[in-house]
């Protein structure tokens, strides 16, 4: 439902002050501000400018309200409050200024969530951002938002894992640019005149858990898929799930920048192969389940455990369930086949797993022989990691052609692929754009088994956008 003046002008004077982060999402103040919100996003073009000088009054009626709304929500928000001013003080610039490219660098550098990392924890939170999978226009959203940081996670962060930038939070709600497939939260999603040190990043995974267990459940009935009495478990218990999620994001984002690898290992402001993207992620991703292993190993050897470490040793197990399913079941089918670098990487965990023979599909039933997988995914590990290692001596290029390689070693390339079948001398001795032009979108389709399982898994994948903890 979109507010309009008439409607802001009646209440916009003096909404209720708000003292209580717990029934904030249910406040007048905060429905006035989410209405605002939506409405104002309808005058917004992709950079987040106002450019009809006709819509102006209305915005600034719709600003009036979003500012009302935050003022009256601080007092529930007692940690976010300069945050909060400075908000306010961005958005009546920006009104001030007859809603140009929006700036809002000095609120965003204001929000410093990773700061509160306490379980419950909650956040009131307002740019103009675009969600990475969700909107690509730089719109207004406003969010309420909860921690998830429970001990057993803020002893594995305070230990061999520490990643001070990683927040981990829960959707309470959100305006339409969450109502998607979005489940992180980035500061560099925000409209800004600059870009400044980042000191966070945040991932929703109480919507990650949502999503797998709903793909999961779907996935393993159509598959036929005995699931371990762990996994089993996740499925229905959303809580389990969710932390288990925690503990493989806190592992995975902190592995971007660590261990033997390019100079730039996401090479976030070059054009490259999107297949590069792939092997990062998924490199990242194998190292949260191999450290899992390292984890349930070493406690699993131990008979003193602590509350905290029993906790630890539960989730290291549960991780590697996650990560092998959300991969192969959701990853390798969900978007369009337009450089998917997740799907790719889902197909690869699959493939490889197929080839070493720890995965069967026998008979129209799929089975794993649970024992022998991790070593199986380890060594997946260990090839994308002798990849990286040895790319610091070669040239980028011959990196990627080395990498395009280890793909191809596992997954059949298109048949139409010009990498498959050898690039030009003018293209090998060119510009790395040239490499670049010469990848298919769809460099590496869909196996018959991922083709038939993608049809009877689409209306499922459809149903996860927008989820949230309360729609399982």
């Amino acid at each position: 439902m979109t507010t309009t003046p008439t409607q802001i002008n009646a209440i916009v004077g003096e909404p209720e002050v708000v003292e209580d982060a717990a029934r904030a999402e249910t406040s007048d103040a905060w429905l006035m501000l989410k209405e605002a919100a939506i409405a104002l996003r309808e005058l917004q073009v992709k950079d987040g400018s106002i450019p009809s000088a006709d819509q102006h009054a209305t915005a600034r009626e719709h600003v009036a309200a979003i500012i009302a709304g935050i003022r009256a929500l601080t007092p529930a928000f007692p940690h976010d409050s300069e945050y909060l001013a400075a908000s306010v003080a961005d958005f009546e610039r920006w009104a001030a200024s007859d809603f140009g490219v929006p700036d809002f660098l000095d609120s965003l550098v204001a929000f410093q969530p990773q700061q509160h990392r306490i379980d419950g924890i909650r956040h009131l939170v307002v740019f103009p951002m675009y969600t990475q999978n969700g909107s690509p226009d730089r719109l207004v959203e406003a969010l309420i938002v909860e921690a998830i940081w429970p001990e057993f996670i803020a002893e594995l962060e305070a230990g061999d894992y520490g990643n001070k930038l990683f927040v981990s939070l829960r959707l309470v709600d959100f305006t339409p640019g969450y109502d998607t497939n979005s489940a992180v939260l980035f500061p560099e999603t925000v409209a800004m005149r600059e870009i400044p040190s980042f000191t966070w990043g945040a991932i929703f995974q109480d919507r990650e858990a949502a999503r797998y267990r709903r793909v999961v459940r779907a996935a393993s009935e159509i598959t036929k898929l005995d699931l371990p009495a762990e996994a089993a478990r996740m499925l229905d218990d959303h809580d389990l799930t969710e932390q288990a999620f925690v503990m493989w994001d806190i592992i995975h984002d902190r592995t971007h920048m660590r261990g033997d690898l390019p100079f730039d290992p996401f090479m976030i402001k070059q054009r490259m192969p999107y297949f590069l993207y792939s092997l990062e992620e998924l490199r990242c991703d194998l190292t949260a389940f191999r450290e899992s292993v390292a984890i349930e190993k070493r406690l699993s050897a131990r008979d003193d455990l602590s509350a905290t470490e029993q906790q630890m040793l539960e989730h290291a197990g549960l991780v590697q369930y996650a990560v092998i399913f959300d991969r192969i079941f959701r990853f390798a089918i969900t978007g369009s086949r337009v450089r998917n670098y997740d799907g790719l990487g889902g197909q690869l965990l699959f493939a490889w797993l197929h080839q070493r023979g720890v995965l069967h599909w026998t008979d129209t039933q799929l089975a794993f022989d649970w024992d022998e997988v991790p070593d199986a995914v380890i060594a997946l590990s260990d090839a994308v990691n002798e990849l990286y290692w040895r790319s610091i001596d070669r040239p980028k290029t011959a990196h990627w052609l080395a990498a395009y390689e280890l793909v191809r070693s596992v997954l059949t390339p298109n048949p139409a692929s010009v990498w498959a079948r050898g690039l030009p001398d003018e293209v090998l001795s060119g510009a790395p754009k040239g490499y670049t032009d010469q990848v298919l979108d769809d460099e590496f389709p869909l196996s018959m088994f991922f083709e038939a399982l993608e049809k009877k898994m689409r209306p499922v994948i459809e149903s996860t956008a927008g989820i949230r903890a309360s729609d399982e």
